[in-house]
């Protein structure tokens, strides 16, 4: 997978997989990514028939759930698998935002208890039955209904006009106007979100969506911008003048009675981002739900340890490399040797003259960082050398290695080490999965991975390849 930046005018040839969408969640629309994408940093990538949306904030991913543009859910569950190899192979915490309610229960069975769900209220969408809006009927909507009326009656000149190119200039000197009041609040989201509407306005046609506004006592009073994904419209904006006493019920009424018509249900009119005014007011307009956006961090074996086991086996104790074998594990790690099949270059992350406490430190970030699961290999209280549980995957799985320090080798510790660390990362980890590689040149690792149980599974030009099961 290889995920580009999100540009503006990417946006248009993506519009058929927004239209698609039966989850009826605001975020998957071409309006929200080009009014909050680059506040985001968001990217994009398209394979097997789905459109994959990435947003980085805070030096995290959040990854949206697979969206196909064929309603395909084989195709989305494929991209599923494609995420968690993307994050294993790039070192990327797979983390899952804005998942409708309808994909959760895939997910948690997918990932079991290693996941963390959330479901935050201000970011829920309000969905209203679109029918609602165009008719106000019933005791429920008499106040929306009375507002309405009172507009019509104050301004009998009234009308709803289908925005076009050439109304630009008027609707932006209405929403230069509308803004004055608006900055006056130093409000950062509110001066952020009005500054994706005057930007939004040349692209409308191109983007596919709806646009209208109303006009009373010769000037434009509201202003509102709907797209159509699946069966709802999403309301990205909608704006009126203060003073003007229910503009705001009668362009929404309007807006709905001109566009939502063609299969269109639900009327979507975004999140309230935890303001309790229009918290009040989007409940005013009674939802038929509030809609759910869930967030899952998906958890590996790794991330449950808060500290490096000790393990022993036969002859060995596997262990955190202790403070006062820092020069020896030194000398492990930057054996020329060891490090042609190692993997590993520390020359790459460290100079030549780095101390040997360089070395030490390295490990325990990793393990902090939760990246790998590093023990020492000590005999009869020495170390001799190293074994490694990394590069943890979303499906129970992880690869291992391990050195020896040269003078060491030839005695078994290799192999002793990796069924000891095997065992740990079946029985008490809960892999199911533990893979391995060597160059093809190193016919002794090769020897030592089968001698330990491990299976061959492939090779290509640079590496033999090997894996074991918890079944096996």
């Amino acid at each position: 997978m290889q995920f580009r930046k999100l540009e503006r005018k990417n946006l248009p040839r993506l519009l058929p997989y927004f239209q698609a969408q039966q989850g009826q969640i605001g975020n998957y629309s071409a309006g929200l990514l080009f009014m909050w994408g680059r506040y985001l940093s968001t990217q994009y990538c398209e394979e097997e028939g789905c459109l994959f949306l990435v947003d980085h904030y805070f030096g995290n991913s959040y990854f949206y759930y697979p969206l196909s543009k064929d309603g395909d859910e084989a195709a989305e569950e494929r991209g599923v698998e494609k995420l968690e190899a993307y994050c294993r192979e790039n070192d990327v915490r797979l983390h899952f935002t804005n998942v409708p309610r309808e994909k959760l229960p895939s997910l948690v069975l997918r990932y079991g208890a290693e996941v963390h769900v959330s479901n935050i209220r201000r970011w829920r969408d309000y969905l209203y039955n679109a029918e609602d809006f165009k008719t106000y009927a019933g005791g429920r909507y008499s106040g929306q209904r009375n507002h309405v009326n009172k507009f019509k009656k104050t301004y009998p000149d009234f009308e709803f006009c289908t925005y076009d190119s050439q109304d630009m200039p008027a609707v932006e000197a209405f929403l230069q106007e509308y803004s004055a009041s608006q900055y006056a609040k130093e409000d950062t989201y509110a001066d952020e979100e009005m500054k994706g509407v005057f930007e939004i306005l040349p692209h409308i046609g191109e983007l596919g969506m709806y646009a209208g506004f109303l006009r009373a006592g010769g000037k434009i009073v509201a202003f509102s911008v709907g797209e159509r994904c699946g069966d709802m419209m999403v309301v990205h904006i909608e704006k009126a003048l203060r003073g003007v006493q229910g503009a705001y019920p009668t362009i929404a009424q309007l807006f709905a009675q001109t566009f939502c018509g063609n299969g269109i249900q639900y009327i979507n009119r975004e999140d309230d981002s935890g303001d309790f005014g229009l918290r009040k007011s989007k409940l005013q307009y009674l939802p038929l739900r509030l809609v759910d956006k869930y967030n899952l961090a998906v958890k590996r074996p790794i991330d449950s340890l808060s500290k490096l086991p000790e393990l022993e086996t036969e002859r060995l104790v596997l262990k955190e490399v202790a403070g006062e074998d820092v020069h020896e594990f030194a000398r492990l790690a930057r054996d020329d040797q060891l490090n042609r099949y190692w993997g590993y270059n520390w020359h790459d992350d460290a100079p030549d003259t780095a101390p040997d406490s360089w070395f030490l430190e390295d490990i325990r970030n990793d393990f902090k960082k939760k990246n790998e699961l590093p023990l020492g290999v000590y005999f009869e209280g020495a170390l001799v050398g190293e074994v490694v549980l990394y590069h943890f995957g979303y499906a129970a799985e992880a690869e291992i290695g391990m050195r020896i320090l040269p003078e060491r080798q030839g005695r078994g510790f290799a192999r002793e080490s990796l069924l000891g660390l095997m065992e740990y990362g079946f029985c008490k980890l809960g892999l199911e999965r533990i893979e391995a590689k060597c160059y093809k040149e190193n016919t002794a690792s090769s020897y030592t991975l089968k001698s330990a149980g491990m299976r061959p599974c492939g090779e290509d030009e640079t590496y033999f390849y090997f894996y074991k099961t918890a079944a096996m």
